[in-house]
Parts: C-alpha cells; structure tokens; sequence
C-alpha cells in the first residue's frame, strides 16, 4: 500500500459466502458470478461497496505497459475487493485486496503505480525476509511488522516510480526518513526506530505480503485464486528471464535480484566442502598396492593372489590467519571447519596439518583435536609465509585450504597443489597494517587461481 488513506471505508462484518463472492472476511471475487445486471445482493451482511473494475484493471495494464519485466507478475496477482483494506494489500498467496473506494478516489496513473509497488513486495519476498529478521532479532508484535512494512516500502519505492510510472501521494521513500537510498530492507530495519518521522505513518499497511503478518481479511493457504510455492517461483524466475533479456532498461535493484533469483545464495559450508573434496578427488587415487583386498584379477589366475592399488587420503594444510583484523569469533569458526575438513578426508586426522599465520608462520602441526590446535597471532597479515612453510612440509600436502579475512597479500606464483581460500568477511579496522592511514583502502581479492568461497555466517547456525 503506497497511497495514504483520508477516509476509512465502512464495510460488512462477518457473514456467509454469498452467490456474489462476498466471503466471511468482508471480501468480494471481482470476477464471481453475476444475475443480471447486478451482483446477487445477499439478505446479510450488506454488501461492499462497488468496485471499478474497469478502471482497476485499465491500471494494470497500464503498469504492465511502464513495466513490461514486470507484466507476467502483475498479471498473475488475483484481484479481490475487500472494504476492510485501507487502500490495496496483498497476501503471500499473490491476492491483491482492494479498496473501491481507494480505486474511486485514485486517478489511474497512481493506480499503475500502486500496483507495482504491490507486486514488488511479493517478487522481492518481504513476507518471508521479514518472518525471518523477526525471528533472528527476537521481534514481535504490530508495531515491529509496522516498520518493517516501512522499510520494505524504503526498498521498492526509491527507483520504482518515473519512466511512465507516476509516483502514488504519501509514497514512503529513504529521504522520508532521512536515509540513504539504494539498500535492502533488512539494512534500513537496523537504521531507523518509530518516532517522530514515522508518526504520520500509522496508516501504512500493505498486507501480510508486505511483512508477514496474517491479517483478518486474507483469505489464507485454502482461499481460491491463491498461488502454490512452485506456481509462485515459476512466476519469479519468467520475471527474472524478463530482466536479464532487458537488462539496460532495468533499474540496479531490480537487475540485482533477476541475478540471485537464478543463482540463489547456498550455505558456505556446503561450498567450502564441495570445494575441498573437488580439490582432493585426484588426490592418491591407486597409488600403493595392498593384499588387504586382492585383485579381481586374480580370478582368472588360480592358486595367484596379485595385490590391488590402494588409494592413500590426500593430504591437507590448512593455513589460518591469525592477524588482528580476524575476529575471535571467526578463529572459532575456523577451528570447526578444520575438524570438517578432517572428516572430507574419511576421517584420517594424520592427514590434516595446520599452520597459523599473521605477518610470520608457526611450525606445522598435525591435527589431534581442533580444541587443541594453538592460534598464536593478532599482528599483520602475509600469508605468503604461511603458504611457504605448509608448501615445504614433508610429505607435501595435495591440497591447500586457507582461512582468511583477504587482507594479505597473495603468493606471485600457483602454488603446486590445488587451493582453497574460505574468505570470512571483510572488515577494515585500526588493527589492519596494510594502509591503516587509508580509509578508502580496499585489499586485493585472492587470485584467480584458487577457488574462493565465502564464509558469511558461523557455523552455529548450520
């Protein structure tokens, strides 16, 4: 809901469904079925006001039109009037609820907007981010859903509007709330509290599409016209195929989500253990014979037993940064991805060696117990040295795994095994010693020649 409400409507109160579409939540299917000329008018309660639907519907099109990435979105949301929406809401099944005295007072420029707004709502999953926010911050109640139905509105409305698409009255954007435009929801969540600025935004509500609170009118999971989860992520993905196909015509945001849409995020640890078994797979395949498990040659040979290759688990060194600008909380992390990497290569922890590393290298050390590992560190960071001293370990490892924050400058030359850099995120601090005097200081990302993923939460939550 983007327009601001003047008027409350008056509506029917609880009831049984009629032959019109009117529903025991007050709402009315614009496309029931009609006797006549008029909608079958039920003895109780009295029926909502009537709805333009003509005009609605010249509206959408009129989005679809400004927005045409947009259309198989639009077209999908299931329009039903309801007299207890303020203006236009939205539900996650994609029903968009509607006011018919919000559409008669509207002209049908500002509709075309609204609709876009309402839609992107669903398309972006405000519902399912904020179920999510709250339940990670421990949030409940109305006015928590309040905001975060505002700061989803800071999300869509700072680059929705102009181009053929006229910015609806009482729009909600970043500059309301003196804040910056161009971030997601969650970020404006973590800026702004209700208070004075948003007083004048009581009235905002767009529906439980918007922030994930049920409300009285929804129709819910059992309602008609509602979408199902995979109906739903087939419309996001043709939106999706609709950007790319466009990009030039398409604002940052919106091109920025057409790029997760086809490549959702996945967990790091799942991608830090897929990497390092990639890493290893070549790794003492058939290298030693044995007789603990005889050839299937020797079948054809009677009375012959003949030894059969034996594959040794390859070796790994982990090299973690110690250096002051990585957190206590990630060298935790790092110590529990040592003993999962322990159990990538079947669970032989002689074949796991460790070396910790800020500006010098520690001695190698053999994996006994991850709780047992020594960290020493908290200077600068050249992981240079530690590359050095796990590449000149005897036995050689077959492969390399680095924990580090990237403020470090990188080997000039590939190292003879395959690597695998876990990249914790990045933050620049007093404790960095590369360019402390430079804020605009940016350190190198790893080179191309290692396989890169990033670490974004701790391991507690897997």
């Amino acid at each position: 809901m983007t327009t601001r409400t003047h008027a409350t409507d008056s509506g029917p109160t609880a009831g049984d469904t009629t032959s019109s579409g009117t529903t025991a939540s007050g709402t009315t299917d614009i496309h029931a079925p009609r006797t006549g000329s008029r909608y079958t008018r039920p003895t109780t309660p009295p029926p909502a006001p009537a709805l333009d639907v003509d005009k609605l519907l010249a509206a959408r099109l009129h989005a679809a039109r400004a927005r045409p990435y947009l259309a198989t979105a639009l077209f999908a949301l299931h329009p039903v009037a309801s007299a207890r929406v303020p203006t236009m809401a939205v539900d996650r099944h994609w029903r968009c609820y509607v006011s018919p005295n919000f559409v008669d007072r509207t002209p049908e420029e500002e509709l075309a907007g609204v609709w876009v707004h309402e839609v992107s709502h669903l398309l972006r999953d405000h519902h399912g981010r904020s179920d999510r926010y709250a339940r990670a911050h421990h949030l409940t109640g109305p006015a928590e859903r309040l905001r975060m139905n505002i700061a989803a509105d800071c999300e869509i409305n700072d680059d929705v509007f102009g181009d053929g698409l006229v910015r609806p009255e009482g729009a909600i954007t970043p500059s309301s709330l003196r804040l910056p435009a161009g971030e997601l929801m969650e970020d404006y969540l973590g800026r702004f509290r209700l208070g004075p600025y948003t007083q004048g935004m009581a009235w905002l509500d767009c529906g439980s599409g918007a922030d994930g609170l049920d409300r009285e009118w929804d129709l819910g999971p059992d309602g008609a016209h509602g979408l199902s989860e995979q109906e739903r992520d087939a419309v996001r993905f043709r939106v999706a195929q609709g950007i790319n196909a466009r990009p030039g015509d398409v604002p940052k945001s919106w091109q920025r989500w057409a790029e997760e849409a086809f490549q959702p995020p996945q967990p790091w640890w799942e991608l830090l253990g897929a990497a390092l078994r990639a890493a290893v797979s070549g790794s003492g395949a058939g290298d030693d014979y044995s007789y603990g498990r005889p050839a299937r040659r020797s079948a054809g040979l009677p009375g012959v037993v003949l030894p059969s290759l034996r594959r040794t688990p390859p070796r790994v060194a982990v090299v973690i940064d110690t250096s002051g600008s990585v957190s206590d909380a990630e060298l935790g992390s790092a110590l529990r991805e040592v003993a999962a990497i322990s159990q990538a290569v079947g669970g032989r922890r002689d074949m796991v060696s460790v070396v910790s590393c800020d500006a010098a290298a520690t001695a190698v050390r053999s994996l006994c117990r991850a709780e047992g590992i020594p960290l020493v560190g908290g200077g600068g960071t050249d992981l240079r040295t530690g590359f050095a001293t796990a590449l000149g370990s005897r036995p050689r490892p077959d492969a390399l795994v680095v924990l580090t924050d990237g403020q470090t400058p990188w080997p000039d030359r590939r190292p003879p095994c395959r690597t695998v850099v876990g990249l914790f995120p990045r933050r620049h601090t007093a404790a960095s010693s590369y360019d402390e005097d430079d804020p605009e200081y940016r350190p190198d990302a790893p080179p191309g020649w290692a396989r890169v993923v990033t670490i974004t939460e701790g391991p507690g939550s897997r």
